[in-house]
């Protein structure tokens, strides 16, 4: 039995569906920024690349946490 999808990865299928580019697209995009503050990449993805507040802040909360434990 699979266990449910919490926390903000909970927002990759409907990211990927609205705005049709794969999770590993937005995240090497948010790790290739020189942005390097939470919400300043949320800023960034929202104004550059037209996501919306939710969907934006799980890509970055999602990528800098597996940035912090050594994950990819």
């Amino acid at each position: 039995m699979t266990a449910p999808v919490n926390g903000p990865a909970s927002y990759f299928p409907s990211i990927e569906k609205k705005y049709g580019r794969p999770i590993a697209d937005w995240k090497n995009l948010i790790r290739s920024s020189p942005l390097t503050k939470h919400m300043e990449l949320v800023a960034w993805l929202k104004t550059e690349h037209g996501l919306g507040h939710g969907h934006a802040n799980a890509l970055v909360a999602h990528t800098l946490a597996e940035a912090k434990s050594g994950g990819e």
